[in-house]
């Protein structure tokens, strides 16, 4: 993987695990901000209101550098970090997973949890389909009606994703591009004559 790379999951998912009659309803969601995780995480917990435990992980951000891991009551360590742990050997951001547990009666000790979490895990993630993103910069570049043969030639050479566009006295065009070619595609289009480019946060 470069490194504007990372892995996520194409959509949401679904699976279920039984060990010893207790039931593990695992739900995988693509989420990009802590509110869309509370939102996710609220349906749940009226949906499954009669569940015993409503465990989970998330990591967000490219490099997954948010991340929480919770044992709704669980013994600790033995739900929501070996969820975490598959996020992390799959290498899998800006996703949540959940299990719902029904208890059907047999305690499972601590090893028996943190298998049967995990294989929870394991099974939601292979009915997911897992996709590289790239990690892009945004741009807008403004400039003359006479320099857009210029403007268009560097687009065309590198091909960023044209999210908006306006064709004026002044023309200006946002632009989206992986962050291993922002720099020369900001310096390529500063350097044209009558252009002027600004990068966004």
């Amino acid at each position: 993987m470069a490194e504007d790379e990372y892995k996520t999951i194409a959509a949401d998912s679904e699976a279920l695990y039984k060990d010893r009659n207790s039931r593990f309803l695992t739900y995988a969601y693509h989420v990009t901000t802590v509110e869309q995780v509370k939102e996710r995480l609220d349906v749940l917990y009226k949906k499954y209101y009669d569940a015993t435990h409503h465990c989970y992980a998330y990591r967000l951000g490219p490099r997954g550098e948010q991340f929480r891991a919770n044992d709704d009551g669980e013994p600790s360590g033995t739900a929501g970090k070996p969820i975490l742990g598959q996020l992390l050997s799959r290498e899998v951001t800006d996703c949540l997973v959940v299990v719902v547990r029904y208890f059907g009666g047999t305690k499972l000790g601590v090893p028996g949890l943190i298998e049967a979490y995990k294989q929870s895990t394991v099974a939601v993630l292979d009915e997911s389909e897992i996709v590289l993103r790239t990690v892009d910069r945004v741009m807008t570049v403004t400039y003359a009606y006479e320099a857009m043969n210029d403007v268009m030639r560097v687009v065309k050479q590198m091909q960023p994703n044209i999210k908006e566009q306006q064709f004026d006295n002044i023309c200006r065009m946002r632009l989206s591009i992986r962050e291993s070619q922002a720099d020369e595609l900001f310096a390529r289009l500063s350097s044209v004559e009558g252009a002027t480019c600004e990068a966004e946060e």
